[in-house]
C-alpha cells in the first residue's frame, strides 16, 4: 500500500546515507533474510532506483484523506449481503412519562427521547439546552471535550421544533442531540484528531456520518477527546476521565464519546474502532456500543488509522438506541469505495426464540477475573428461552502476526508525522504509543505486508465457516482473540454492561454476528438490557 515499507525501508537509513554490502546486511538482519555477496551487490542499482522513487514520492504531501488504490474486503467467497431494505419496526411505546427532573431526562435514551419530542410533550431546544449546561458543568471534570457547538446546536433544534410544529418529522432521531469523535470533519471547525500536531487543524468538509445524521434530523453538540491518532484516553489537553472512576481513565480510543454518554452529556455520541476503540471505553464506562461490520458505515471525512480495519459505529444507553443510530448512518458512499451496499432491517415483531445462539465455551471457563459475571450471562438468556450452543474461535493462522497490517497503515497515514518529527510533539512516548509503533513499522518489509494480507483471507475463510452457523456468537469482551480476530475480518459487535468489578468499574459482554447480520445483534441485545438493568446505571457524581 506505501512504497515507503518496501525491503529498501530497512537500508536507507538518511537519504544520504550510502547503499553498500554493510547496510544490506543490516537490512537482512531486521528482515531475517541472508544474501550471497554476489546477491547483495547486484541488489545495489535496483535499491538506488527503489530509493530516488521514494525521494520523488516525498515530494508530493499526501494528505490523510488519501486512501490507498488496493481496497480491502471482507466478504468471503460466494457471501452477498442482502440488499432488500424494508421499513423498520422499531417497536417503540406510543408514550413515555417526562420526567419533573433535567438529570433524569438527560439520562434517558434515544428511543424515550424520540416519543417524547414526537409527542411534543419536549422541544428538541429544551433536551439542547439540558445536555449543553450538563457538558459545560461536567466537560471540564472530564475531560472529554474539544469542541463545543451550542449556537450551531441551538439553531439546528429550533429548526427541528420549527418542523414538528409545520407537520415535518423526519424519524426517532429528529430533534435529538449527539456528539461525535473528534477525528470527524465539520466544515467550520477543528478536527484535531486529539494530537498536538493537528490541534489547530481545519478540514473544509463534513464527514458522512455527520451529514446522514444532520438529514435524520439529529442534533450535533460538539467534538469528544479521543486518544491522540485514535489510541488510548491520553490526548493533547490531558486524561479522560471514567465518570464511574475519576482516578480512572476513559479508555480509548472513543474516550470522550463513552466517557460523555455514560454520565448523560449526550443521549449518543459516534465512536470508531480499528482493535477495540468502542468495545473498551464502552466496557470502561458502562455504555453499549455497536461496531458495525466493515464496509457498512462511510468513513469519509474521519481520520485515517488503516484503511483495512477503520470502522465508525454509535455508542449510546442501549442496543436498541444504537439500532436507530446505525440506520441514519449506514449505506453505500461514493465517497468512500470501500462502503458496501447492505440492507439494514430490524423488525421488533421478530422472535428472539428463532436464533440460533452460540457461545465460545472454553472463554468462559475458569476462574479468569470477570467469568463469574460472564457466565451468569449465559444463564440469564437461557431464562429468556434461548438455547446456547457451544463453539470454539480455532483458526490455522497465527492472527498476532496480521496485526503488522495495521501498523504498516498507520504507519503510511501519518508518513510526514514521522519524517518530519512531528512524532515529538505527541504527549505519549511510550515504546507501544503510535510514535515508536510508526518509526518501527517503517522497517516492516512491503512483502511481508502482502503475505500477511493473504493470511487474512484464509482467516476470513475460516472464521466465516465458524460463524455461518450461528445467528449470534456470545462471548466475553476480552475472551481469548477474538476481538483481534473479528476486527481483522470486519464481523459486528455489540458490547453491553453486564455489571461491576471488585473495584465498582463497569464490566461488559459481547455479543457478535455474521457480516452485515447487525440487526441480529440487536434483537439479543435489547431482550437482554430488557430482562436486565445495567445499562441503566448512573455514575453517582453525575446523576443530579
Amino acid at each position: 500500500m506505501a512504497a515507503g515499507f518496501l525491503l529498501v525501508g530497512f537500508i536507507i537509513g538518511r537519504q544520504t546515507g550510502e547503499i553498500n554490502h554493510e547496510s544490506i546486511m543490516g537490512a537482512e538482519a531486521l528482515a531475517g533474510l541472508e544474501f550471497s555477496p554476489a546477491e547483495r551487490d547486484s541488489m545495489i542499482q535496483n535499491l538506488q532506483g527503489h530509493r530516488a522513487s521514494f525521494e520523488e514520492m516525498r515530494k508530493l504531501s499526501l494528505p490523510n484523506s488519501v486512501s490507498p488504490s488496493v481496497a480491502f474486503n471482507p466478504l468471503p467467497h460466494g457471501f452477498i449481503p442482502n440488499q432488500s431494505q424494508i421499513a423498520m419496526n422499531w417497536g417503540l411505546p406510543a408514550s413515555v412519562n417526562l420526567p419533573q427532573k433535567e438529570h433524569d431526562i438527560a439520562y434517558l435514551g434515544v428511543a424515550e427521547l424520540s416519543v417524547l419530542i414526537k409527542n411534543k410533550q419536549l422541544s428538541s431546544e429544551r433536551l439542547t439546552r439540558i445536555y449543553l449546561d450538563r457538558i459545560k458543568t461536567y466537560g471540564d471534570t472530564l475531560q472529554c471535550l474539544i469542541t463545543l457547538m451550542e449556537e450551531e446546536a441551538i439553531v439546528q433544534a429550533k429548526a427541528m421544533d420549527a418542523e414538528m410544529a409545520q407537520g415535518k418529522y423526519r424519524g426517532p432521531l429528529h430533534g435529538i442531540p449527539y456528539g461525535i469523535k473528534d477525528l470527524l470533519a465539520v466544515k467550520g471547525t477543528k478536527t484535531t484528531w486529539g494530537a498536538m500536531p493537528y490541534k489547530d487543524q481545519e478540514i473544509d468538509e463534513t464527514a458522512t456520518v455527520v451529514e446522514k445524521l444532520t438529514e435524520a434530523g439529529a442534533v450535533l453538540l460538539g467534538k469528544f477527546t479521543l486518544g491522540a491518532l485514535a489510541m488510548g484516553d491520553i490526548w493533547y489537553g490531558g486524561v479522560t476521565k471514567n465518570p464511574w472512576n475519576l482516578n480512572q481513565g476513559a479508555s480509548g480510543s472513543s474516550a470522550g464519546s463513552g466517557s460523555a454518554v455514560s454520565a448523560g452529556l449526550v443521549p449518543f455520541a459516534i465512536g470508531t474502532e480499528t482493535l477495540g476503540s468502542i468495545v473498551s471505553p464502552s466496557t470502561r464506562n458502562g455504555v453499549t456500543g455497536l461496531r458495525p461490520t466493515f464496509g457498512r458505515v462511510s468513513r469519509h471525512g474521519a481520520m485515517a488509522l488503516s484503511w483495512s480495519m477503520d470502522k465508525i459505529g454509535p455508542m449510546s444507553r442501549s442496543a436498541l438506541d444504537n439500532a436507530i443510530v446505525l440506520a441514519a448512518i449506514h449505506g453505500l458512499d461514493t465517497k468512500d469505495k470501500s462502503t458496501i451496499p447492505a440492507a439494514f432491517n430490524y423488525d421488533a415483531k421478530k422472535n428472539l426464540k428463532d436464533l440460533k445462539i452460540g457461545y465460545f465455551a472454553s472463554y468462559f471457563e475458569g476462574e479468569r477475573p470477570g467469568n463469574i459475571r460472564d457466565r451468569r450471562v449465559l444463564d440469564e438468556l437461557k431464562a429468556l428461552g434461548v438455547e446456547l450452543h457451544p463453539v470454539e474461535l480455532k483458526t490455522s493462522v497465527h492472527v498476532p502476526s496480521m496485526l503488522i497490517t495495521l501498523y504498516v497503515e498507520g504507519a503510511a497515514a501519518f508518513d510526514e508525522m514521522t519524517r518530519l518529527d512531528l512524532d515529538d510533539m505527541l504527549v505519549n512516548q511510550r515504546r507501544n504509543a503510535w510514535p515508536n509503533l510508526f518509526r518501527s513499522s517503517r522497517f516492516i518489509p512491503a512483502v511481508e505486508y502482502i503475505q500477511a494480507n493473504r493470511f487474512r483471507s484464509i482467516l476470513i475463510e475460516e472464521v466465516h465457516k465458524i460463524f455461518q452457523e450461528f445467528d449470534v456468537i456470545v462471548t466475553p469482551s476480552y475472551g481469548g482473540n477474538q476481538l483481534q480476530v473479528t476486527n481483522l475480518t470486519g464481523h459486528p459487535a455489540l458490547c453491553l454492561p453486564n455489571g461491576f468489578d471488585d473495584n465498582g468499574s463497569p464490566t461488559s459482554i459481547t455479543f457478535l454476528a455474521n457480516l452485515f447480520d447487525e440487526e441480529k445483534l440487536i434483537m439479543i441485545g435489547r431482550a437482554y438490557q430488557e430482562a436486565s438493568d445495567w445499562q441503566q446505571k448512573r455514575p453517582p457524581l453525575f446523576d443530579r
